[in-house]
């Protein structure tokens, strides 16, 4: 066990406890910048990383709010989790035939960290605009989540969301949390907060553990680091939560996103 490893995950866990935002988007830039960790051994433990942390959480929402649109959860799943094996299988042949891969691993982690700074933005705007935010049981789901689109353009747009989020997700670890919460705050406007976030962590555990297992095949995995930084981000979460009332939102989601867009545009530049 390495005691900074731990330290860095209880810091990212207090964040993403306070903030909501995901543990991949601060995680990843903190291993390859502060540790010089390479990024895909960053993505591929943080992904395994980031499976058994948010089981944790679906549990609650499962099973203590009823918060999980499982038939949301399903459509997404259909479209990531071909699109992750398709980029793994990518991965595997660049690989193979002896292609550099942390150029193109970089170049996404940065777009995907620019793009969950501006989510981090936009989804502030799209709660203070949601008309309503009905608290319902989960009989009267199709009323609370009826989408913005008709019922068969609503799958399709579900389902490539679903593509976008399993190829970012793969190539960076960063996107299931934002990115995600805010295409589900716009594809379902009348669905309540609670349950975009039970089902955006619902999704997200299936696309993050075929992405971590296919990277683990790869070779992209770092064991010690993946117990150190579970020692230390459980309690951390934990505390986060805590305290989250008290600290104001609005302060401190505008500072972490101007934060992730300078290292996206960091990963970007090199």
């Amino acid at each position: 066990m390495n005691m900074m490893y731990s330290l860095s995950g209880f810091a990212v866990g207090l964040l993403v406890g306070v903030t909501g935002v995901g543990g991949g988007s601060l995680m990843t830039p903190l291993l390859v910048f502060l540790f010089g960790f390479k990024p895909a051994v960053a993505v591929g433990t943080d992904l395994l990383y980031a499976s058994i942390t948010k089981t944790a959480g679906v549990l609650v929402h499962h099973g203590k709010h009823r918060s999980v649109d499982w038939r949301i959860v399903a459509l997404m799943a259909i479209g990531s989790l071909p699109a992750a094996a398709v980029t793994l299988y990518v991965l595997k042949n660049l690989m193979s035939v002896g292609k550099e891969i942390t150029g193109t691993i970089t170049f996404t982690l940065g777009v995907a960290l620019i793009l969950t700074a501006c989510a981090l933005l936009i989804r502030a705007v799209l709660l203070r605009n949601k008309t309503t935010e009905v608290e319902i049981d989960d009989q009267s789901s199709t009323v609370d989540n009826a989408g913005r689109f008709s019922p068969r353009w609503e799958k399709v747009a579900t389902i490539l969301t679903g593509i976008v989020l399993g190829v970012l997700v793969t190539l960076s670890s960063v996107g299931a949390g934002a990115l995600g919460t805010v295409a589900l705050l716009f594809l379902y406007p009348k669905m309540s907060t609670l349950k975009i976030v039970g089902t955006d962590l619902a999704h997200a555990i299936p696309l993050t553990a075929v992405a971590g297992l296919g990277h683990l095949s790869l070779g992209n995995f770092d064991l010690d680091l993946l117990l150190s930084l579970l020692i230390g981000s459980v309690p951390g979460i934990w505390i986060g939560s805590l305290i989250s009332a008290k600290i104001p939102e609005s302060y401190l989601r505008p500072v972490l996103a101007v934060l992730l867009m300078v290292i996206g545009i960091k990963f970007v530049l090199q």
